[in-house]
């Protein structure tokens, strides 16, 4: 944990994690507005597993890749999958050090407030986990196994669970930064 909190102290500039911000953002932008519109073109309306943070069960999965056919599945394989193998990596990172900025403006980075700094990474790991799960669900459609379903399922509720704690956790940070700023004054 020692290294860990000495590369995130190294990494801690201002541009750095705004530029990071900006990475970040641009990413899920192009996923937003570009590869999950298109995507969902091929699903009738039903929503991609990635955008279902309470979950889903074996037979939405089912409805969702028969309505998106084969072309609209390999698009969510080979178009939006790719991109979203990107975004979990600059999540975690980028948001990892973006507490830490606010924390360290607070004198609380080297608390244990510092682990408040691990929430995205663990929101970008179960990213993966996620997309791991849905690449497998669309390599092996339509012979899908309920296990699968609810192993896939449980990472896609775990990472929505991390990224809301870790807006909330956000929130908080920068209202106290707001506050202490207003004593100062």
């Amino acid at each position: 944990m020692k290294k860990l909190r000495k590369i995130i102290s190294e990494n801690l500039s201002g541009k750095k994690v705004a530029i990071l911000f900006f990475l970040t953002n641009s990413v899920y932008a192009f996923m937003l507005f570009v590869t999950i519109p298109k995507t969902v073109a091929f699903s009738g309306g039903m929503k991609l597993l990635d955008m279902m943070p309470q979950g889903y069960d074996f037979e939405y999965v089912n409805e969702l890749f028969s309505k998106l056919g084969e072309e609209g599945r390999e698009v969510y394989l080979y178009n939006q999958i790719p991109i979203d193998m990107i975004y979990p990596l600059l999540f975690g990172i980028t948001y990892c050090l973006l507490i830490a900025y606010f924390l360290k403006k607070l004198d609380k980075l080297n608390t244990s407030f510092f682990y408040l700094c691990l929430v995205p990474i663990v929101a970008g790991i179960t990213d993966y986990l996620e997309n791991f799960g849905i690449i497998n669900m669309l390599n092996t459609y339509p012979d899908l196994s309920m296990t699968q379903v609810s192993i896939t399922n449980t990472f896609t509720v775990i990472k929505s669970l991390s990224t809301t704690s870790f807006f909330l956790i956000l929130i908080g940070i920068i209202i106290t930064v707001g506050f202490k700023r207003l004593k100062w004054k």
